[in-house]
This record gives C-alpha cells, structure tokens and sequence, in this order.
C-alpha cells in the first residue's frame, strides 16, 4: 500500500473506486467511515505529508507539485472507474490532480467539489500570517475543530504547523494553463458557508457540471455526509431528494 492512500475498508470486489482528498489541515482520518457511506466503492483516502502518519515528513509547500506527487499514488487504481472527492482545499487538490491524471491518459468518472462553488476564478490569494491563537480560533469557528480540544496545548503543537502549511500553498496556488477536464464535476456548497473556495467549474471541465446547495456551513459534511449524493452520481442516477 502506498504511503499516500489509506483505505480503511478494501473491496476486492467492487466495481468502482472513490479518492477522497481532505481539506486544510485536515487528514486521512476524516473520510475514515466513507467506506461504510458508499458501499458500492472501494475507498481511499490521499494522506498528506506532515501529519497522521506522516506527521515526521515536511508539510507540502507546492499544490501543483503535491497533485503531481499524488496522481503518480492514484494511477494504479485506475484499473477500476474512479472517482475524486475533494473538500475545501481538497476540492483544488483533486482537481490538479485529476488534471495530472489526464496528461497520463487517465480520465476520472466523476469529480466531486465539496466546499467549493462556481464562481470566476479568484487568482492568486493574498496570504497574512497568523498567530497560533488565531488559527486555533478560525478552526473553531469553520466546525472542523472541537473547541475544547483547540485548547489541548499538544494538539496545537502537533496541527499548527501543517494548518498553517496547508493554508500558505493554497494561497500561493496559482493554476497553470492547460486543457480542461473530460470528467463530470460535481461541486457541493453549505448554504450558509462563508468560506468556500471558488472555482470557475462550468469552464474547467467539458463534461457535465452541477452544483447543489445543501444545508450547513462550510463542514455540513460531518452531520451530513452526502453519501446518496456520491451513491448517485457513480452509479449515473438521479438521487432520491434533489438539491435544496
């Protein structure tokens, strides 16, 4: 198994795969019971440098050099249709990503942008440095992040450095020219999230593209997941509620 994928729930038998990619600060651990919300797909979860357990291994610094880092771990898998999930940060992680895998010759089933809307693209974001407490702080408000635990002096020492990592190469992220997507794209926004990324999904791919609206904030996917959403899409039908 590579150092880059975790897949808590192998299925020697299942038809499809699913590569989710966490958001800021955010690891493996997340998608963690994703095998269990889409059943009919083995899935994995991309494990970035500098936390769980690579927590000894450096924070990425480049996204276009992370996706590409990635997609050489993906390209195995594509032996069976595969699908990205991406949240957050994620979203533009997988993206890249899939962008990679298309150079190969590789073409995705799906790609699914949660947290993230479609909108001109934003260029490239400036970036402030932040204090600890500030960090902390912001965690807490997103909902990613228990605030007793924000407290907890050895979780900070451990999620700082990468939360604040993570943060720097999004905002450096400055995507290169180059031919859009193939694949479906699916992106997936809170309705009362005010921290979403912004992409311009409708020019990015020349497949299909959709955007729902769900109830929450910019981590709805805790308390709902949207696994019937995911579940729908791979199979190519429509899921049994529609987008609010």
């Amino acid at each position: 198994m590579s150092i880059w994928l975790d897949c808590p729930m192998p299925k020697a038998t299942a038809r499809r795969r699913l590569v989710c990619f966490p958001h800021a600060g955010g690891s493996a651990v997340f998608f963690r019971n994703w095998g269990e919300l889409v059943p009919e797909a083995e899935v994995h979860t991309v494990r970035y440098p500098g936390r769980g357990e690579r927590i000894d291994e450096d924070p990425p610094t480049d996204l276009l050099r992370l996706a590409r880092q990635i997609a050489e771990a993906v390209a195995p898998l594509a032996d069976r249709p595969l699908a990205f999930f991406g949240h957050s940060l994620g979203a533009v992680v997988a993206l890249e990503t899939a962008r990679a895998l298309e150079a190969r010759g590789i073409l995705l089933a799906h790609l699914f942008a949660s947290g993230s809307r479609n909108a001109p693209s934003p260029g490239r974001l400036p970036y402030e440095e932040e204090d600890d407490a500030t960090i902390a702080g912001r965690l807490v408000s997103l909902g990613g992040t228990d605030a007793e635990l924000a407290r907890d002096p050895l979780f900070l020492e451990l999620v700082i450095p990468y939360v604040r990592a993570d943060t720097r190469m999004y905002h450096d992220y400055v995507p290169e020219p180059g031919p859009a997507l193939h694949c479906p794209v699916t992106a997936i926004a809170g309705e009362a999230d005010r921290d979403l990324d912004v992409r311009p999904w409708q020019e990015l791919t020349t497949g299909p593209f959709e955007e729902h609206t769900v109830s929450g904030d910019h981590f709805y996917l805790i308390a709902e997941p949207p696994g019937e959403l995911v579940r729908a899409r791979l199979s190519g039908r429509q899921p049994s509620h529609g987008p609010r």
